[in-house]
């Protein structure tokens, strides 16, 4: 990586942070702020949640192909300008019109910033980096997100609508200080990876449909998203609530938990993956939700003392954030080197999409099977997870030695940088 690509990388990771935080400043007090706070009621409120799901469904679609053809640093400006109107709009409005309205800002423009910046991570990055750009990106977006709800929590007051308006109105001022943070990045392009198919240079979806390999990433996402993310804060809170008995505080601690083993053990974790195939690494993943979800039967349909079964599910959502920081340093990356040289934009939108689509679909499907069929709703989702391991042992099959192992590139690259040939790396690619 050069000098170049590295400043640029350091001003994206401050990108991540900020936004990540942004995003637990506010969030966790939507609804709260627009029932209560506001009196709007909880339809309102529930409409508001939607919102941001559907701003999300909407832009994302578009948001890949102008990735490709303006780049993703203008687009990724155009987002957090627009999400800081969400933002400023949301902490000003008194009304139902104004509140959804500055929700489908907010949320439109923040789920814009994903691909954009994931595609600016693409970019400044090389096969040799991208997983561990790819796993500080996850971390910092972790502990932007626990920073951000914790001090958020501490500012707002719901006796006082002042308080959240400056809660909203600092968010607002973060996303324009952020565009002058991102204005300063000069974006190198950096090589390609190897066994990607050629592009005519302009976004296609019916191109991307037919990169098989991006389909099968595609689908197997859709059901790690569904059966992990979609769940959190949902059909297994619910589970954990109703069957389990799980008390609030303890369902806090159970998300603390699952964030604090992503701070903690990114970085060892990385290590471990980044000699290893992407797919056995995902199946992996697999096998460990299964696990998680074993456990989590145990704590809502075991006969053990309370104790025991806060501990169960604590050590669920940890079991959890063990697979999703396994997750981190290689989905992402493979995402983007299945795209064709200039598509990486269309891929990360679209991976994007089908990630809003799981969260949108999960709790919808998981929160009434949390709530009321406590055995269903376990056994479903630990066959979920082993159709993971499944997925992706498949998806290993169809993916060039290169993009399951990316290691070989530099092997490759160093053998050929003393005049000779990697023959190792030819075998594997035969």
């Amino acid at each position: 990586m050069t000098r170049a690509m590295g400043a640029a990388m350091r001003r994206i990771h401050v990108g991540n942070a900020l936004s990540a935080f942004g995003l637990g400043f506010t969030v966790p007090y939507l609804y709260v702020y627009v029932a209560q706070v506001r009196g709007l009621g909880a339809m309102t409120a529930g409409l508001v949640l939607a919102v941001f799901a559907v701003a999300a469904l909407v832009v994302l679609p578009f948001a890949g192909r102008a990735i490709v053809r303006r780049g993703p640093l203008p687009v990724l400006i155009a987002a957090l300008v627009t999400a800081a109107v969400g933002a400023l709009g949301l902490g000003l409005a008194a009304t139902s019109t104004t509140v959804l309205l500055a929700a489908a800002a907010l949320g439109a423009g923040q789920a814009v910033m994903q691909p954009a910046l994931a595609t600016m991570i693409v970019d400044v990055s090389t096969t040799d980096t991208r997983s561990r750009a790819f796993a500080t990106q996850f971390f910092l977006q972790n502990l932007g997100l626990g920073v951000g709800g914790l001090i958020g929590g501490h500012l707002v007051d719901a006796t006082r609508v002042d308080s959240f308006t400056l809660l909203f109105s600092i968010e607002a001022a973060m996303f324009l200080v952020l565009v002058g943070v991102m204005a300063t990045v000069r974006m190198p392009r950096a090589p390609r990876i190897e066994g990607a198919p050629a592009s005519a240079g302009r976004g296609s979806w019916k191109q991307l449909l037919g990169n098989r390999a991006m389909v099968q990433l595609s689908v197997l996402g859709f059901v790690l998203f569904f059966a992990c993310y979609g769940q959190f804060e949902s059909g297994l809170s619910a589970y954990g609530v109703e069957a389990a008995g799980i008390s609030t505080s303890a369902l806090g601690t159970a998300l603390a938990a699952n964030t604090l083993m992503i701070v903690v053990a990114q970085f060892a974790v990385l290590k471990f993956v980044e000699r290893r195939r992407r797919s056995r690494v995902i199946a992996g993943v697999g096998l460990i939700w299964a696990v998680a979800w074993a456990v989590a039967g145990y704590a809502g349909l075991g006969h053990g003392s309370r104790e025991m079964a806060t501990a169960a599910f604590v050590s669920t959502y940890a079991l959890f954030g063990l697979g999703e920081a396994m997750l981190s340093p290689t989905v992402a990356p493979l995402v983007a080197d299945l795209a064709p040289t200039g598509m990486a934009g269309q891929y990360n939108s679209a991976f994007a999409l089908v990630k809003q689509l799981a969260l949108a679909v999960g709790p919808a499907v998981g929160g009434p099977m949390g709530a009321s069929l406590h055995a269903p709703y376990v056994v479903t989702f630990l066959l979920f997870s082993l159709g993971i391991t499944v997925l992706a042992l498949r998806l290993g099959r169809r993916l060039t030695a290169v993009q399951d192992q990316p290691w070989l590139a530099r092997s490759r690259s160093r053998v050929v940088a003393r005049g000779g040939t990697s023959t190792g790396a030819v075998a594997a690619e035969a």
